[in-house]
């Protein structure tokens, strides 16, 4: 797994805030050259993030748009996982399995180890799961284990799976079903703080190696020598000339290169208040019925929630900007979680949902859409289009890097840009220990700029005036959805949102009309 590391990380070559003022500054300095960039990055989720930092780490001029917000896409609906990929090790893809599990290692001891940690995962053995399905998942766990020694990634953090009595159990899972109980297994996987967050400190990491972040950017008549951009708040456009472009905007790849095929399947959860499962410290692991693959899970938040998911529903049509979860899936996911619980869960324990599109590449053959979505691989795809595009698609959240390394990998080679080899196995994020970034750029700002950062905004919200301060000065929110609903995971619950609507108004107004 390992490669040699490079001698030389290279050192940042600007702030890492991102914020608007800047991001006026960086529009109006592209509108007035006539130079082409190197790399022109369409899409801000964890794809097109990740492609900018690897990208602006090697030497090469970069710009990253984004029609909307960072991680406004499919990359803040996650399960909020670090996956080690045991579900491919299941359905047999060692490959991908393997890939997830260094990644994974590289994410929590490297890149990544202030967003991450390590969350216990518990499959009760409770009436329903079937000898069959104990047994998979057992063999499951122990290769999963296996992967994780490959990959180096030491025991302390994530230590072997192992047998549990009803007793034990009960402690971590109160509200585990009583009645027939046999224990369980526990297993510990990666847990992200949360995904929107990772999306923006790789885009803060990137500006910092010099990649232009710019939000609110519409890209349009693309090919493979640039695009129109377009100010979707002035209005204002500009053709940006570039020697090589890489699509990465997810489910919505067939809006930029026509020529690519997609089946977005549907991943739905379900939010649910801690205390309403007993308050549990591990992750639930609940088997679908008759599946020895997928399965349901209940996994603590911030905030005192707990989330339930997911599904895997076909998701034909035109691709929403907020995609809805279905009833059916919610009864779904209702019945499967409750198989394990004491007192079935209803929908009116229901806090909120939300659901994120899963760009999967059609199969080749596939036009009447036969094919269920999970049965489709879940490996990435680089490719350069007839329009001399380079689309990287599919994967996900874990092996965001390695997908952005094969992307500027192969558009280097297709544009013959001259650029150094790739460092970002090597390069901690920004606020990550180790980081060669200005960890006191953040705090400085705060202090010229915030009064009582460390007021929380209501009760039961870890969520801070300076957080909010933050998010406008230093991650580039430019409005109240922005933080609400991407920034922070407030937006999650209808009512946290309307409680600190108001507050979070003001700040923004104010961090906006100070800059």
């Amino acid at each position: 797994m390992r490669r040699t590391p490079p001698q030389l990380i290279p050192a940042p070559r600007a702030s890492s805030l991102l914020n608007a003022k800047r991001r006026e500054r960086e529009l109006d300095a592209l509108a007035t050259s006539d130079r082409p960039v190197d790399l022109l990055v369409i899409g801000g989720g964890i794809t097109g993030a990740g492609v900018a930092l690897d990208a602006a780490c090697r030497g090469l001029d970069v710009v990253l748009v984004e029609a909307h917000d960072l991680a406004f896409g499919t990359s803040r609906w996650s399960s909020k996982l670090v996956h080690g990929g045991l579900r491919y090790l299941a359905s047999g893809d060692v490959a991908v399995a393997a890939e997830s599990a260094r990644e994974r290692h590289l994410l929590m001891t490297r890149l990544a180890p202030h967003l991450t940690r390590s969350l216990p995962q518990l499959m009760p053995f409770v009436p329903g799961v079937s000898l069959t399905q104990r047994l998979t998942t057992r063999v499951g766990f122990a290769l999963g284990d296996g992967l994780r020694r490959w990959a180096g990634t030491p025991s302390t953090l994530l230590p072997a799976p192992r047998r549990i009595g009803a007793g034990v159990a009960l402690r971590l899972a109160p509200a585990l079903r009583r009645d027939g109980l046999r224990g369980g297994i526990l297993s510990p996987d990666g847990q992200l703080d949360d995904d929107a967050k990772l999306v923006v400190t790789v885009a803060r990491t990137a500006a910092a190696y010099g990649a232009r972040v710019l939000t609110g950017v519409r890209a349009s008549e693309v090919d493979g020598g640039g695009a129109t951009l377009t100010d979707t708040a002035s209005g204002d456009s500009l053709r940006l000339r570039a020697r090589a472009v890489v699509n990465a905007t997810g489910v919505w790849a067939a809006e930029v290169d026509p020529g690519m095929r997609l089946r977005p399947s549907r991943g739905t959860h379900l939010v649910f208040d801690a205390a309403t499962l007993g308050n549990p410290t591990v992750a639930l692991t609940v088997p679908n019925p008759g599946s020895m693959s997928r399965f349901v899970f209940a996994l603590p938040q911030r905030h005192g929630r707990v989330i339930v998911g997911l599904t895997d529903e076909a998701a034909p049509g035109p691709v929403p900007d907020v995609p809805v979860a279905e009833q059916h899936e919610i009864d779904f996911l209702l019945d499967t979680i409750s198989t394990a619980l004491e007192r079935p869960l209803s929908q009116a324990d229901v806090r909120g949902t939300f659901a994120g599109l899963r760009p999967l590449i059609a199969p080749t053959g596939d036009g009447n859409g036969q094919t269920s979505t999970a049965d489709i691989s879940r490996r990435h795809h680089v490719a350069v289009s007839e329009l001399g595009i380079v689309n990287v698609l599919g994967g996900k959240l874990t092996t965001y890097r390695a997908m952005a390394e094969d992307a500027v990998t192969l558009a280097c080679t297709h544009a013959g840009l001259a650029a150094t080899d790739c460092v970002t196995p090597w390069l901690p994020l920004v606020g990550a220990p180790g980081s060669v970034l200005p960890a006191a750029e953040q705090a400085m700002m705060l202090d010229a700029s915030c009064d009582r950062p460390e007021e929380a905004l209501a009760d039961g919200l870890d969520v801070t005036r300076g957080d909010i301060v933050c998010a406008v000065r230093a991650e580039g929110a430019r409005s109240i959805d922005d933080v609400l609903d991407r920034r922070t995971r407030i937006g999650f619950v209808a009512s946290d949102r309307d409680a600190v609507y108001d507050a979070v108004a003001a700040i923004v107004d104010e961090s906006l009309r100070a800059e």
